[in-house]
């Protein structure tokens, strides 16, 4: 792993570096993007700098210094070539009091990138009981508020699974912990809309703009016990077909789900910050 902080390159990325009163630290006040990296070079970066200040801006807190950001991803990016990694950019609110009342330091903004190994060629998917709250101040940003996902990602392990995915508060299918949720039915492709309160992924952004046969739509996440076909996008899956849901086996790709798959390929071979 390779770590900057505040324009600073860290010579152990393991030893201490934020301040104990860290709002990031103690309340989860701050924001953070998870970014692919492909032969030494980030992917879509232009796109997730946008999301990072959107969040920011949500969230209250001012949006971080984007040149300085790019500053860090090339810094944390030099060195001995990284094939295929992830890279993270965590902003928090910088230095507070002990409590949720915010204080009035400078951000903390911190870059880090490790080696990540290629995503498997299916995945098992549990949901969980807990619904997503589509109405809640921090629906659909990307927070470092991940407490829920932890724990919903711990019981899909207990069960064998990789993936935990959630319902909203009106039944509707919503997210996974990481993840954006597509489906086959009756030979249609669909994915819930923005307004469920899942985050709106980069992967599942280009996947809507490079495979344009994709109806978005809420539906009861029941519905899904009767889908032909699954796939998660994100981040560092990219278009991953779903084997198991709930214990239900799936085509792992269907035809449907082939077909986009090779939509990303052909769409991320136009360029790496499309």
């Amino acid at each position: 792993m390779r770590a900057w902080i505040d324009g600073r390159v860290l010579p152990d990325p393991e030893a201490p570096a934020v301040g104990v009163a860290d709002h990031g630290l103690t309340v989860g006040d701050g924001a953070f993007e998870a970014l692919k990296v492909v032969e030494g070079r980030p992917f879509a970066l232009t796109r997730h700098l946008e999301r990072l200040a959107w969040s920011m801006d949500g969230l209250g807190l001012p949006a971080p210094d984007i040149e300085a950001v790019r500053e860090g991803v090339a810094a944390v990016l030099e060195g001995p070539r990284i094939a295929l990694g992830k890279l993270r950019i965590t902003v928090t609110g910088g230095a507070g009091p002990l409590g949720s009342g915010r204080g009035h330091g400078q951000p903390t903004v911190v870059v880090a990138v490790e080696e990540l190994e290629p995503p498997a060629a299916g995945v098992a998917v549990v949901t969980v009981p807990w619904p997503r709250n589509e109405r809640g101040a921090l629906a659909g940003l990307k927070t470092t508020s991940y407490a829920e996902n932890v724990l919903a990602l711990a019981r899909a392990h207990a069960a064998g699974a990789a993936e935990a995915v959630f319902a909203n508060l009106a039944g509707n299918l919503c997210e996974g912990t990481g993840t954006n949720v597509f489906y086959v039915l009756d030979g249609q492709l669909r994915t819930p809309t923005l307004a469920s309160g899942c985050l709106a992924g980069v992967t599942r952004a280009l996947v809507l703009t490079w495979y344009d046969d994709v109806t978005v739509v809420d539906e009861p996440i029941g519905v899904l016990d009767r889908a032909d076909e699954i796939f998660l996008t994100s981040t560092t899956r990219d278009v991953q077909p779903v084997s198991s849901w709930d214990g239900r086996a799936l085509p792992a790709p269907g035809p449907v789900t082939a077909a986009v798959q090779e939509a990303w390929r052909r769409g991320e071979g136009t360029g790496l910050d499309p």
